[in-house]
């Protein structure tokens, strides 16, 4: 064989005789022949037990020696002068003696081997004949592996009966039946891509559904007219929208109006199937169809915003967001049963709600103890471009079947419209289709006419069924077009004049199909027409109802956030305290393991240092105020979740939440096994190495679920930055854009250790950037036990903000950064600003105020305790934001006539020193210090975070120190 032939081409060139052959070699011992040939040969199908029983063991027929080797009944040929005789129907004729030789047998079965390889190539490449576009523009090339002439055969053979069985729903066909079922089934309206799946079972039953259904012939006259009205209130709302808000953007879906009938489709097949809950996520083409025509949202309220009334009522305070990014859930009954649904809101970053809606399904899925994962499912819609285009798609599909995200598959759905704003495919990606990306999970992919509606709800509907039966991703690629530009209102002829020429002149996908339902004597024209017009009038109705619309209410705080409420007032400490025997209790139980478990010897010492410590009462390290932070919750019946790379372990061996026996390998998690009965248990998760798709999922579940500690860690604090996006347009913004509520946590290891540049800084800066209207939290504490409260203060208070915190590195082993586990027992809570804590010279001497955070604050200690300095108090900000105005000031004001110094290791232009600079100058106003301002000290303004040599760093480490001690 070729270095280069594939095998197929190389078995195309064999001869009859040598195929036969080697196929009969091959059924005796699939080893005797090269693995890629017996991979292909397993791939025709067993194509043995396929041949027909005529061929393979006929009451009728002579023994003789077959070329599969050894004794065996065969069937009498058609003879060699009659190859019509099986279209005519006769049944075959005997030769003289009523004995056939080997060659004779040998022949026979080389057709029919020759015809299963054809088969299977329609099964793999038949997709690239099918007639998917609706404008007619992509010109259909022949492909020789399609071609019945590349197996030998000639227009001759056409009604020559080949001999195999139960293939196609046919029983030993001619080649004419055979090539015609292929195209009708493979190359019509619908093409198919399974073959890459590996899972044979699968394999095998959309083979099966696919082959043996005919999607013409399934639809009730019932069914066709709820196609039809599903795509009339589409094509209708987009048509009034479009005349009575001319040159507004509503990135309608014109073109793509069979989206509707095909999630109409799916939701009824799911709910037959069990499915009660469906969390959709979507960009914003077609998103106001769906927002209506689907999950129910009134045409009034819809007409109302796009007159400048805003979607929630006047006193919900937030900048809200435009229509087509807006979310909105509703129950609806099918045949007698409710599903659920909702649409998570998204910004214009298009894929960027996909992990979102998936970490969403999985935290419902939980909320009902659905293990099996069949009653809530994911539905993600995308455009072509963004599909293979954005890498958020592929990082998506690979949580699909992992430990801790893995949903039971999601239904993507792609309204194709050929074209991504004024980009052609051409250039917007470098594979054939834009669905290929979900290969990579052997996801089977229906590409679809959108103009034949009742197709594409028949492959929404096995689409459906399949996510059932195997708990894996789906893609249904509904290719379709755009029939006006990107926003209604630039000219797309400007870029794509061929296509808008074709647009122009083309009817409608409702149009055809209702004269195609009419032709059908289905209904009538006048009850199509009545459809329009009942549709119509409801459109004008809501519009005069939309003038004078008010909402109500806002749509948020119900559900599973009943009882919560928006933050208010300043002092929000919550109730973290915990008992101290509950503290020692759970201190015990993290320290202990099985005695059969095979505990590696060091974890071994460092749980018996853990479980000192907890006696004790002293010396309580950053991993245990942490732990006892998961496990007091846990205690009173709130689930962890903590995820992110080597969370298991923590990036710097410090956790070890996750014990690996040394000898099986199996995992224990002394979180889970506090005591018998334990009311919540805790996930903790070695994630894959993509930060943007792991952090979104984890904000999805933290927005489903308030009742769960939800945190995610980075291995160090940059790996966030590839995450900037769910960053921006979720964790920052969501509440005020969409009043959705998260309490997500956020581990970020930050701190300068002479490591380089990524793996010193956490970007805090960024976040700062982002703080404002009391949309987030942001800290760096410096102690186990405010660590300890900060955490449990997630949960111990009646609202949700997410959390980002600063975490640190080397002081997860330094022997001043400890606690009392008395400091996390009753009447103790968490504080935004710890005060001095040594004994100095009295307050109204003190000469100098350091401010600072983090783990620069035990250089500056350890430096002052060295120089034997009384006179320079040192104040810890825990806590940047909200920023602690009334805190500050209490401390600050002990001071009046020190120089107050803010200290930071980052470089000027970074960290919080921008960011604390005017409010610390606010401070000191409002107690009319004697400095006006903070003085900086810390590293000069730089380009990169951090330097990468060792000996510079601590060069500039010891100089900010001395900056800020003596000045």
């Amino acid at each position: 064989m070729s270095a280069v032939a594939s095998v197929e081409d190389t078995l195309l060139l064999a001869s009859p005789q040598f195929l036969a052959s080697l196929y009969a070699q091959f059924t005796n011992d699939p080893t005797s022949v090269d693995a890629s040939i017996a991979a292909y040969f397993r791939g025709l199908g067993d194509a043995e037990s396929q041949f027909s029983p005529e061929i393979r063991r006929a009451s009728w027929a002579a023994k003789s020696t077959t070329a599969f080797g050894g004794e065996d009944d065969v069937p009498l040929p058609t003879p060699a002068n009659d190859r019509n005789a099986a279209k005519k129907g006769s049944a075959p004729q005997a030769v003289a003696g009523g004995e056939f030789t080997a060659e004779q047998v040998q022949q026979l079965r080389q057709d029919s081997i020759r015809a299963l390889m054809l088969i299977r190539a329609y099964r793999v490449r038949g997709h690239l004949l099918a007639d998917l576009d609706p404008l007619g523009l992509t010109e259909i090339q022949p492909h020789p592996e399609l071609d019945y002439k590349s197996y030998g055969f000639t227009e001759n053979d056409l009604d020559r009966r080949i001999f195999i069985d139960n293939v196609l729903g046919l029983a030993s066909p001619t080649l004419r039946q055979i090539v015609e079922r292929l195209q009708q089934t493979y190359s019509r309206r619908i093409g198919v891509e399974f073959m890459h799946i590996q899972d044979p079972d699968a394999k095998s039953w959309l083979q099966e559904r696919v082959e043996n259904s005919n999607y013409a012939t399934l639809f009730s006259q019932e069914q066709k007219v709820k196609i039809l009205k599903d795509l009339t209130k589409a094509e209708l709302l987009e048509k009034f929208l479009h005349l009575k808000f001319v040159g507004t953007k509503r990135f309608g879906l014109d073109g793509g109006e069979s989206t509707i009938a095909a999630l109409e489709a799916i939701i009824d097949r799911a709910g037959e199937n069990g499915v009660r809950d469906i969390c959709f996520g979507m960009a914003h083409r077609g998103r106001l169809n769906v927002l209506t025509n689907v999950l129910g949202k009134s045409f009034t309220a819809l007409f109302s915003e796009f007159q400048g009334t805003p979607a929630n009522p006047e006193d919900v305070q937030g900048s809200g967001d435009v229509k087509y990014h807006l979310g909105t859930s509703i129950d609806r009954e099918y045949e007698g049963y409710n599903v659920h649904l909702s649409l998570a809101p998204n910004p214009s970053h298009l894929e960027a709600v996909d992990p979102v809606v998936i970490g969403k399904v999985r935290a419902k899925q939980d909320q009902r103890k659905d293990t099996e994962r069949r009653q809530v499912m994911g539905v993600l819609l995308h455009g072509d471009a963004a599909f293979a285009g954005q890498g958020l798609v592929a990082e998506t599909f690979g949580l699909s079947d992992l430990k801790g995200y893995k949903t039971g598959g999601t239904i993507h759905v792609i309204t194709n419209n050929q074209i991504g704003f004024t980009t052609s495919p051409a250039y917007a990606r470098s594979s054939p289709y834009c669905t290929d990306v979900a290969r990579i999970v052997q996801a089977p992919i229906f590409h679809v006419n959108g103009d034949d509606p009742e197709a594409v709800v028949w492959v929404s509907q096995l689409a459906a069924d399949y996510r059932q039966q195997f708990q894996k991703d789906v893609v249904l690629d509904i290719i379709c077009y755009r029939r006006f530009g990107h926003n209604e209102s630039d000219e797309p002829a400007f870029t794509q004049p061929k296509m808008y020429k074709a647009i122009a002149a083309k009817a409608t996908t409702r149009t055809q199909y209702a004269d195609k339902l009419v032709q059908e004597a289905v209904l009538t024209q006048t009850e199509a027409d009545a459809i329009i017009s009942a549709m119509q009038t409801h459109l004008e109705q809501s519009f005069e109802a939309a003038k004078s619309y008010k909402p109500n209410k806002a749509d948020w705080l119900e559900g599973a956030w009943s009882g919560y409420a928006p933050a208010s007032g300043d002092d929000r400490k919550g109730n973290t305290a915990v008992s101290l025997e509950l503290l020692k209790q759970v201190g015990d139980a993290l320290c202990r393991v099985p005695e059969t478990f095979d505990l590696n010897s060091k974890i071994q010492r460092q749980l018996e240092l853990k479980k000192k410590a907890i006696e004790t009462g002293e010396g309580i390290d950053w991993a245990t105020a942490e732990a006892l932070a998961f496990g007091t919750l846990l205690a009173e019946g709130n689930p962890v979740r903590l995820s992110g790379q080597d969370c298991g372990r923590g990036t710097f061996s410090q956790r070890h939440a996750v014990l690996r026996d040394q000898t099986n390998e199996q995992n224990y998690l002394p979180l889970n096994n506090l005591w018998s009965g334990q009311p919540a248990f805790a996930e903790v998760l070695d994630s894959p190495l993509a930060e943007a798709s792991v952090l979104g999922f984890d904000y999805g579940y933290s927005g489903a679920d308030p009742k769960t500690l939800v945190c995610w860690e980075g291995q160090f604090g940059d790996f966030v930055n590839g995450a900037q996006v769910i960053i921006d347009q979720f964790i920052s913004s969501a509440e005020s854009k969409w009043l959705r509520m998260s309490g997500l946590v956020l581990l970020l290891p930050h701190g300068y250790e002479g490591q380089g540049p990524e793996h010193s800084s956490a970007r805090l800066e960024r976040f700062l950037q982002l703080c404002a209207e009391d949309n987030m939290q942001v800290a760096n504490c410096s102690t186990p036990a405010n660590y300890f409260h900060i955490l449990r203060r997630q949960l111990r208070r009646n609202f949700r903000k997410p959390l980002i915190l600063m975490t640190p590195k080397s002081l997860l082993r330094h022997k001043l950064c400890v606690s009392q586990l008395s400091e996390m027992a009753e009447n103790t809570s968490f504080h935004r600003v710890l005060p001095e804590i040594d004994k100095l010279v009295d307050d109204s001497k003190i000469k100098r105020v350091i401010l600072c955070s983090g783990k620069v604050y035990y250089d500056l200690l350890e430096a002052r305790r060295a120089a034997k300095l009384e006179n320079v108090a040192i104040v810890r900000l825990e806590q940047f934001y909200p920023f602690p105005h009334n805190s500050l000031v209490a401390q600050l004001s002990r001071y009046k006539n020190a120089e107050i110094i803010w200290c930071q290791e980052e470089p000027q232009n970074m960290g919080a020193w921008t960011f604390v600079d005017r409010r610390i100058e606010g401070v000191l106003t409002a107690i009319k210090h004697k400095s006006a301002r903070p003085v900086y000290a810390g590293r000069v303004e730089a380009a990169s975070p951090a330097t990468g040599l060792y000996k510079r760093h601590e060069i500039e480490q010891a100089a900010l120190v001395k900056q800020a001690l003596w000045g």
